[in-house]
């Protein structure tokens, strides 16, 4: 289905009835990353709602670096509850998605019941840059390069993604995707946007803290983010922490371990 929010039309499965769960994917993801949990979700009497978010997938790809800000894109997902006649609802994200997860949950409380955010932990608690943080993170310096980045992204087969991703995620289907006209670089404004080079001293943003109950998870196989970027941000929730690790996941907790992380998604949820 196509819903109009926040000026643009945003492509997203919507199934089930009972609570909504709104689930956001991150980069180089579009909804289908859910496709497990959802079948899940509504198994279990829940409303499950994932869209492509602005710059993925069948939504809209506006054009401009400015256009890809985090408070944007959290405008959009309020515009897509509105849409839906959603007034609260669970809010799920992965990578980007657990981004814009958090910062709905800190700026919009009275829009999410519970937060589970995977992988990426909440912008207002990011530590100071460690080795191994900028040895995972290589790859958002290089994005910061206009045209070259995507040329090189694009060269011998789409080589550097294949090889970054090492098998991780539905690598056939990000490729698909990322070679239809303006949706690489709109995957990389995301980047461009909000984690320009001088972010990397800079101190966190300041939010107010997240009053819904959260559960973090983190999959200690993880090739691009730190451990201690989720486990800090425990401390920048007021409403309940709960942390999970999956020892035997990496990256893409929702692909790679989907039966564990549904067992606990309707165990915290409901």
């Amino acid at each position: 289905m196509d819903i109009r929010a926040n000026g643009l039309r945003f492509h997203a499965i919507d199934e089930g009835t009972g609570t909504p769960v709104l689930l956001l994917h991150g980069f180089p993801d579009t909804g289908r990353l859910w496709r497990r949990q959802i079948d899940a979700l509504v198994g279990a009497g829940f409303r499950a709602v994932a869209p492509d978010l602005r710059g993925r997938g069948q939504s809209d790809k506006p054009k401009g670096v400015d256009q890809y800000a985090l408070p944007l894109i959290v405008q959009d997902v309020v515009g897509i509850l509105d849409a839906l006649r959603i007034e609260r609802a669970h809010v799920v994200g992965h990578d980007w998605g657990a981004a814009v997860a958090w910062l709905v949950a800190s700026l919009q409380p009275q829009r999410v019941h519970k937060l589970v955010a995977i992988s990426v932990g909440n912008p207002a608690a990011s530590p100071r840059p460690t080795l191994e943080s900028l040895q995972k993170g290589w790859y958002r310096i290089l994005i910061q390069f206009p045209d070259l980045a995507e040329e090189l992204f694009r060269r011998d087969d789409w080589y550097l993604l294949r090889e970054m991703l090492q098998g991780g995620g539905d690598v056939e289907e990000y490729i698909r995707n990322l070679s239809e006209p303006e949706a690489l670089t709109a995957g990389f404004n995301w980047y461009r946007a909000n984690l320009p080079v001088e972010r990397l001293l800079a101190p966190p943003p300041p939010l107010p803290p997240v009053q819904s109950p959260t559960l973090g998870i983190y999959g200690a196989r993880d090739l691009y983010v730190t451990e201690d970027r989720m486990t800090g941000s425990a401390r920048t929730v007021t409403g309940g922490w709960r942390y999970e690790r999956f020892d035997d996941a990496g990256h893409w907790v929702p692909l790679e371990q989907p039966e564990r992380l549904n067992r606990l998604l309707i165990d915290f949820l409901t």
